[in-house]
């Protein structure tokens, strides 16, 4: 069984450690930067779906974010970046492992990029960022086919696995007096930093083993003759 497991996932395995192994290198940082666009992303996407507007959606080059808004419903935009942000990242995986979409989606995010750097960001970094991420998205989805496309959407859903648990626990438990999304929901909502990190740290390793356990299927590899698995 472990064989099995093992010839049908070596490469998720691979690169899952691969990522681990370069987790605190500057190779990363650019896919921990998206991961944090994305975070900030679902914050502006639950301030609009519950009816307030977006201001300006910031990232740094310290991995920080920020996105100024006016209304909505403050504890669902406050409890949508972690969680939003992993849910992108998850349902990118899937689409990558278990459709023929990939080249599509790829596009479409560089575009869903493309369009929140033209409407919602003001700084330059941040600016910079997401215009040459959406456009290296869009030139790897119009050019270098579905299975470049498959390893890309998957590369980003790992790594969203990965960052999200890792910057809750960080953030929001082992560091409970930051200025985080739990310690602004704590004093808005009442209850500990550590209870909302603790939860959403609990939702987020259940929605990855979900994941992982309904996902996977027999194989994940990507057949590199022939097209993509998924």
């Amino acid at each position: 069984m472990a064989r099995a497991f093992l010839a049908g996932h070596w490469q998720m395995l691979a690169l899952t450690a691969l990522i681990f192994a370069l987790w605190q290198t500057p190779v990363v940082i650019p896919l921990k930067l998206l991961v944090v666009f994305l975070h900030e992303l679902s914050h502006a996407a639950a301030t609009v779906l519950t009816g307030g507007s977006v201001a300006s959606l910031t990232v740094s080059p310290d991995q920080g974010g920020m996105v100024i808004s006016l209304g909505g419903n403050r504890f669902l935009t406050l409890t949508a970046g972690y969680l939003g942000s992993l849910l992108i990242g998850v349902a990118l995986f899937l689409i990558a492992l278990r459709t023929h979409l990939d080249h599509v989606v790829l596009g479409l995010l560089g575009v869903t990029l493309l369009a929140v750097c033209l409407l919602c960001v003001r700084e330059w970094f941040a600016l910079a960022f997401g215009t040459g991420t959406a456009a290296l998205m869009l030139a790897a989805a119009w050019f270098l086919g579905r299975t470049v496309s498959d390893l890309v959407l998957r590369v980003i859903g790992l790594a969203s696995m990965i960052y999200v648990p890792y910057d809750i626990f960080s953030d929001t438990i082992q560091r409970s007096d930051l200025q985080s999304d739990a310690r602004m929901l704590a004093e808005e909502f009442g209850g500990p930093t550590l209870f909302w990190g603790g939860l959403w740290l609990v939702v987020s390793l259940a929605v990855i083993w979900f994941c992982l356990r309904r996902g996977l299927g027999g194989s994940s590899n990507i057949a590199w003759r022939g097209g993509a698995a998924g």
